[in-house]
């Protein structure tokens, strides 16, 4: 039986110097943000999030209704969980990555998340020309003086994850980190550690390219289902989306890793994976040396 949410299995973890801990699984809410699920289905699926302790929920300005929602369903329980969003671009009358979008866009954000601060909020993965602008830093500066924001973060990868690196205002990142995405750990992952920033693992299952017997044109994961052609992974551990969601949930530095799914059993299926612990070295020298051999050149992914 999963535990409820006043006796959670999952483990919280102190999130960078944020002074915020955060559960290790949290919940990606881009999927309730379309049409294919109503504001009383998606509510009844955001409280059962928290009910399993899952209490860190991660949306953003392009997930269509999910601000919205979140809002509206769990505003009550604002106290029960941490707050995560995305912006820059996307609010009506301001120009994309200008210092009045970013103005608007946390305002606009406050109101549809009925909330009066937001714990974490990102830069939605834009180019370091843009978060290196005097300009914009002042803008998000602003917002946590104000109290508006708890932590200023980046979303991002590559090049202009390590420069974000570099910007001592952003005080945690989200980032690829999955079995057919190990660029970051490879690359920035000890910079951030270094810096003792947050950090958030996204695309933990890699889009689940195993679902797939021929590629998957259009969707969002077709990269990664060239990769895992490539590599060939066995599965060592349980099922593919177990042990790929352990790889990533226990590497050293990743605070939390966010799923999305609109079916509460896959969401409980996932805090029985992690409750297992880090694969063995064993397994997690095989994933590492399966990506060493055949990616040198995959990027992560946007």
């Amino acid at each position: 039986m999963l535990a409820s949410k006043n006796n959670s299995p999952i483990p919280l973890r102190t999130f960078g110097q944020t002074g915020l801990k955060v559960p290790i699984l949290g919940f990606g809410a881009m999927h309730i943000g379309g049409h294919d699920q109503n504001d009383k289905e998606a509510s009844y699926l955001l409280h059962q999030v928290l009910d399993l302790g899952v209490t860190l929920i991660d949306t953003a300005r392009g997930y269509g209704l999910s601000e919205e929602r979140i809002g509206k369903a769990l505003s009550s329980r604002r106290s029960d969980f941490i707050l995560s969003t995305k912006i820059g671009y996307g609010v009506e009358g301001h120009p994309d990555w200008t210092p009045s979008c970013l103005q608007a866009g946390i305002e606009r954000a406050l109101r549809q998340l009925k909330t009066d601060v937001i714990d974490i909020v990102h830069l939605h993965s834009c180019p370091q020309e843009t978060f290196q602008q005097d300009e914009i830093l002042q803008v998000l500066s602003k917002a946590k003086e104000c109290g508006k924001v708890k932590v200023i973060a980046y979303s991002g990868e590559n090049k202009d994850l390590e420069a974000a690196l570099k910007i001592d205002l952003f005080g945690s990142i989200q980032t690829s980190v999955n079995i057919c995405d190990q660029k970051t750990l490879q690359t920035h992952l000890a910079t951030a550690q270094g810096r003792k920033v947050g950090i958030i693992a996204k695309r933990p299952l890699a889009n689940a390219p195993w679902r797939f017997s021929e590629c998957p044109h259009g969707h969002d994961g077709e990269e990664y289902w060239h990769r895992w052609q490539k590599m060939k992974i066995e599965a060592r551990e349980g099922n593919f989306s177990e042990m790929a969601l352990r790889f990533a949930a226990y590497q050293s530095g990743v605070h939390s890793c966010i799923v999305g799914t609109t079916n509460i059993k896959h969401l409980e299926k996932n805090i029985e994976a992690l409750s297992l612990g880090a694969l063995s070295e064993e397994t997690l020298r095989y994933l590492q040396n399966t990506f060493t051999q055949h990616g040198d050149n995959w990027e992560g992914k946007i």
